[in-house]
């Protein structure tokens, strides 16, 4: 277990996270429609837990999950995908909603996602085994405070602080996990706030910086499922002309502020199928390291939840 505050190892790039690192584990989701929102779960063999993962703004359950006969709206980004992949290599049940609007709302959107998450694990005969959750950006601060309403053993935000300074924190307010870019200042001093205030309680809490990385000609292959190294390797080459990446590979701005999409349209012998742009912009957010969702610690955030499996 990490001490209270610490700081947990950072990762400082994708090596050995290729997106086909788990071929024992498919995805074999199950999609249903409650409370007028999509809930898509899949439940591994002998469970040891069960993992919610709250999406940010403009996103919905299905990305988490690729797209197979059984989830065919499903996209599969590659963060997404990557988390829930090692969960259920973990032996996490995991279960994913969509928020009803753009982004997470607070109040009776809190109420409707506990009775989901309490309905589902009754059904399954799973209300037995330890509750965690995962929320990114939006979806962090809607865990912290659905934290309020539900019993997790712990929890990870991710891209966000959280709302700590609008809630009263008791004692069992559950262990928390910061994963966040220090390149966002503003984000990182909250934290450190907050991280203070978690402990002033006596409750568990530690951080995990994610650093930017440099692009190669492999990593969008290495990262996106269907994403030929050919293709890969002449994205690098066009974000080099273009002086998209200095000298080192490194990303010179935040992907959303990268004009890469107007580049390759404007490149005739390059030819990006359609439904990988979102999933190529993800992995230069990534890489930037500003404000994305992650798969790269995954080790630290499973590892956090398991100490406090309770």
């Amino acid at each position: 277990m990490a001490k209270r505050g610490a700081k947990l190892k950072a990762w400082l790039g994708p090596q050995n996270c290729r997106w086909n690192a788990f071929e024992s584990v498919q995805f074999n989701p199950t999609i249903e429609l409650r409370n007028g929102t999509d809930v898509i779960w899949q439940i591994p063999s002998l469970p040891k837990a069960v993992l919610f993962v709250a999406h940010g703004c403009d996103g919905r359950a299905a990305n988490f999950w690729d797209r197979s006969s059984s989830c065919p709206n499903c996209i599969g980004l590659p963060e997404e995908r990557l988390l829930v992949l090692h969960a259920l290599a973990r032996k996490f049940a995991v279960i994913t909603i969509s928020s009803a609007g753009r982004c997470w709302t607070f109040r009776e959107e809190r109420l409707i996602v506990k009775n989901i998450i309490q309905w589902w694990a009754q059904t399954h005969n799973l209300e037995s085994l330890p509750l965690v959750a995962l929320g990114a950006s939006s979806g962090g601060y809607f865990v912290s405070a659905l934290a309020t309403n539900l019993r997790f053993s712990s929890i990870t935000l991710m891209i966000a602080e959280g709302k700590f300074d609008q809630m009263d924190i008791t004692v069992n307010y559950p262990p928390t996990l910061f994963v966040h870019m220090p390149k966002d200042s503003y984000r990182q001093q909250k934290i450190s706030e907050f991280i203070e205030v978690l402990k002033n309680k006596g409750i568990d809490a530690a951080e995990v910086e994610c650093m930017e990385f440099p692009l190669s000609p492999s990593f969008l292959a290495d990262r996106i499922p269907g994403m030929n190294q050919t293709v890969s390797a002449k994205l690098f080459e066009l974000f080099q002309v273009k002086s998209f990446v200095d000298g080192n590979g490194y990303m010179k701005k935040d992907g959303r502020a990268t004009r890469w999409k107007e580049a390759l349209r404007e490149c005739k012998n390059l030819v990006l199928d359609k439904s990988m742009v979102q999933h190529v912009q993800e992995e230069l957010n990534l890489a930037f390291a500003y404000h994305e969702m992650t798969s790269l610690q995954s080790e630290q955030i499973f590892k956090w939840f398991e100490s406090h499996l309770n």
